[in-house]
């Protein structure tokens, strides 16, 4: 899979520097995160794909048939596209270590290449993710260190479920840190200095 497989911005880094891949959630595009991303880690490759599927005119990075329900073949085939997307950009920008940042949809894809293809993503903040099934457990000793944000009121992602992600990447021996605010699926600022401080230690 080629390194621009995926309509995207990029900003290079320096060669050796980390590389974080930002995802937007459904209706947003490449430009959604990438401001941001750039302002969390100044001296990082910042890779900003916009999803491949339209759902009524919005980006989403796999299908679904309703909220809430997954499409699980057509994020099979999202999950192993980006996760090719992601590998063949590492070795473009030779870089050291591969961190993600997503927002609902974009979330999930992360979460989900987190699942699936456990030691490419060395850090992940998922923010108000929903993986509506049971993962299965880790084949290969790989850790990631997780931040999920989440409200405790959001409409989309229920609590319950939220937790149980979070205790499946403990299960799984990752660092896991769980940020919540009091409303639904909008992003507060509580859950941006929770990613300023998680992203800290790899802006060095």
């Amino acid at each position: 899979m080629s390194h621009d497989s995926y309509v995207h911005r990029v900003r290079p880094g320096a060669p050796g520097a980390p590389i974080l891949f930002v995802f937007h959630g459904t209706g947003g595009d490449e430009n959604q995160f990438f401001d941001f991303g750039s302002r969390l880690l100044p001296g990082a490759t910042i890779v900003s794909p916009r999803g491949d599927v339209s759902e009524h005119g919005a980006a989403r990075f796999f299908r679904r048939t309703a909220e809430g329900i997954y499409d699980c073949d057509d994020l099979a085939r999202a999950t192993a596209r980006m996760s090719e997307f992601a590998e063949a950009n590492r070795q473009k920008y030779e870089s050291s270590t591969v961190l993600g940042l997503g927002f609902s949809n974009g979330a999930n894809i992360l979460a989900n290449i987190m699942i699936e293809r456990p030691g490419l993503f060395e850090a992940g903040v998922l923010m108000h993710p929903l993986i509506p099934f049971k993962p299965a457990d880790r084949s290969i000793d790989a850790k990631a260190h997780v931040l999920i944000t989440a409200g405790e009121r959001d409409p989309i992602c229920p609590v319950p479920l939220t937790v149980e992600l979070s205790d499946y990447f403990k299960r799984q021996g990752d660092k896991v840190m769980l940020e919540w605010h009091p409303g639904g699926h909008e992003i507060r600022p509580n859950e941006i200095e929770a990613i300023k401080t998680f992203m800290t230690p790899y802006g060095a």
